[in-house]
């Protein structure tokens, strides 16, 4: 499905959001996060989905973060709240996610690349927090900066609003890799494929409980990991994983 702010489709069981807006360098728009909630209940729902693909269109701008411009207001929606039920739902979202960063990542931008569980960037892409810049502060995406960023080079990037490179941004643990921009697609893809021939209900499962006891004192977290591993071992998909491991043959997983 194609719009003027999001484009959604579903290939080789990979749900792909595009954000459209080329020419405002992917900047988000109201319209594109009520989008981006409507599509991402559509691909949870849809069992043909494996895995979910994040995006911006072009060469040129994964996301420049919220549209300063205009467009934040459509239809009376509050941009922050939504925002940040957005990334809310992102960083929970049962299905695995990729981003895949094309260009500058910047404010916003790098919410959305931080949420996802997997981060591919080429190699020219640019990060920052430049929101100090015009007087604001990165605020909710400082929810996920501080844990995947050591406090000190966090408090570093968000105070001076520097531009960083792919390595930078690699270095200081908000990627997952850079590769060359003309690998860019072809990397993105094997990760993808990868992803969709898991267990789907063990990957759920599994992102379901990681999620949930990320802040927990750690003998707390063991106890609950450990109930939730005999969920999965209690799947049809983990007896099929493991009667093909021993039968040295690929698994067929379906999900239950």
């Amino acid at each position: 499905m194609s719009d003027d702010h999001l484009i959604y489709h579903v290939e080789d069981a990979v749900a792909w959001f595009t954000i459209n807006r080329e020419k405002q360098r992917n900047a988000i728009s109201a319209a594109a996060i009520a989008l981006f909630m409507e599509y991402l209940d559509q691909a949870e729902a849809d069992s043909n989905v494996r895995a979910v693909c994040v995006t911006g269109s072009g060469d040129k701008a994964f996301c420049s973060g919220g549209d300063l411009a205009g467009g934040m207001m459509d239809n009376g929606m509050d941009p922050i709240t939504a925002y940040a039920n957005l990334i809310k739902r992102l960083a929970g979202y049962p299905k695995p996610t990729v981003a895949r960063v094309n260009g500058y990542c910047l404010a916003g931008g790098t919410g959305f690349m931080l949420a996802c569980d997997i981060v591919i960037a080429g190699e020219a892409a640019k990060f920052g927090t430049p929101e100090v810049n015009v007087g604001l502060f990165p605020m909710m995406i400082g929810a996920l900066i501080f844990r995947n960023v050591p406090r000190k080079k966090a408090m570093e990037m968000v105070l001076l609003g520097d531009r960083l490179t792919a390595q930078q941004a690699l270095d200081m643990g908000m990627l997952t890799r850079v590769v060359p921009v003309d690998q860019l697609d072809e990397t993105v893809a094997a990760v993808l494929k990868t992803l969709a021939g898991k267990s789907p209900i063990g990957l759920k499962l599994g992102k379901e409980a990681f999620y949930r006891t990320a802040d927990m004192p750690f003998e707390e977290a063991l106890d609950i990991l450990s109930q939730e591993l005999k969920k999965v071992i209690a799947t049809e998909d983990a007896r099929e994983g493991m009667t093909a491991f021993i039968e040295k043959r690929k698994p067929v997983f379906t999900g239950e």
